[in-house]
């Protein structure tokens, strides 16, 4: 435990909460980008170790929660079919589309089966040859790669029954269209650790000097995450902006070149809905045609609404104003009561990395 518990040491949390209060002589907004450090700001009372004059805001840092409505909606379209045994990882089995979610429909009678890794749908694939078998890839840059490896193994092995429903996210478009709203009240942010650990920080250079805005890389320990907002607080108060790596222990300049190459190889970019945000421009990644053998979509072909006419999350559900920084998960009046990770009314609420779930858990 020694590499968590020297994140974790009370006296250099106090000390660095000490020093942000020393540091701050006006109202700042920071907005963390990533669903891990929202976590764990709740679970260790984060926030209440600011002063006033120091809020965090929670961004869109979870796929599980930005995945639309109408992409849930064709996994149960898909996971309904006889000829399918569909794979996922456990967040995505109580997400709710328009109507339902997976479990209800396994309940029916639905071959749908939770998995540890895409890695474990190729052993499906190889025993279940008369049956079709998909894995729902549900990511940020962090955890892409992890998907392509299945499918580059699929292809290696011969696999032709194995495919992938994707709904895959790249995070600074996010970070620019929130930027490019209005009402957006963040005044810097906190990078996701593990997602640079893939990207690198060239991609943030542009957003910093664009919208003249700090963004610091960080980690997901209290003193990682302290240690970010005390650096975005140096640069907001000194009329700063720029991209800092408070964590590099973890991320480089370049990230890691290799999933860089494997994703560049495999997919494309293209504008996707944002559950509860909207269309942002390129903000999605999704199979090169010299792949569609390995993908679900063209397999198997969705029959309902797409883009925001098959996005209709509840009308009682704010997480979109939540996740642009522009409302908290306080501000909902149904948090805790009508909506539940038992009965969610959105996304966040039930997944394991959702704003709203971090704080009915933790607070």
């Amino acid at each position: 435990m020694k590499y968590l518990d020297e994140y974790r040491d009370n006296k250099q949390v106090q000390m660095l909460a000490s020093a942000i209060r020393r540091s701050v002589t006006r109202q700042w907004h920071i907005m963390e980008i990533c669903g891990g450090q929202t976590h764990s700001i709740a679970r260790y009372r984060i926030e209440e170790m600011l002063p006033d004059s120091v809020r965090l805001l929670h961004g869109p840092g979870c796929p599980v929660c930005v995945t639309p409505a109408y992409i849930i909606d064709h996994a149960l379209e898909i996971a309904g079919r006889p000829d399918v045994i569909f794979t996922s990882f456990g967040d995505m089995m109580r997400v709710p589309g328009t109507k339902e979610d997976l479990l209800r429909v396994k309940a029916r009678g639905a071959d749908i089966r939770m998995l540890y890794s895409p890695v474990d749908a190729l052993e499906l694939a190889l025993k279940n040859p008369d049956k079709e078998i998909v894995f729902f890839a549900v990511g940020f840059e962090t955890t892409i790669p992890v998907h392509l490896t299945a499918l580059k193994e699929a292809q290696r092995k011969g696999l032709e029954n194995f495919s992938l429903l994707t709904s895959l996210f790249t995070v600074p478009p996010a970070i620019d269209a929130i930027l490019s709203d209005r009402d957006n009240k963040a005044d810097g942010f906190l990078a996701a650790g593990h997602v640079c650990s893939i990207m690198g920080c060239k991609e943030y250079y542009p957003l910093a000097e664009r919208y003249n805005k700090p963004i610091v890389v960080t980690g997901f320990e209290p003193i990682d995450i302290l240690y970010g907002v005390y650096k975005c607080i140096l640069q907001l108060e000194t009329g700063e902006a720029y991209v800092e790596n408070a964590y590099k222990r973890a991320v480089t300049e370049d990230g890691n070149m290799k999933a860089q190459t494997l994703m560049n190889e495999v997919l494309e970019p293209f504008t996707l809905q944002w559950r509860g945000i909207g269309l942002i421009p390129l903000s999605g990644l999704r199979l090169r045609k010299e792949y569609e053998l390995y993908d679900a979509a063209q397999k198997f072909p969705y029959k309902g609404n797409t883009g925001a006419a098959g996005d209709k999350p509840g009308m009682e559900c704010i997480a979109g104003d939540i996740m642009k920084g522009n409302k908290q998960a306080a501000d909902c009046p149904y948090f805790g009561s009508d909506c539940s990770p038992e009965h969610p009314l959105g996304a966040p609420m039930v997944s394991a990395e959702g704003v709203c779930a971090a704080y009915y858990n933790y607070k």
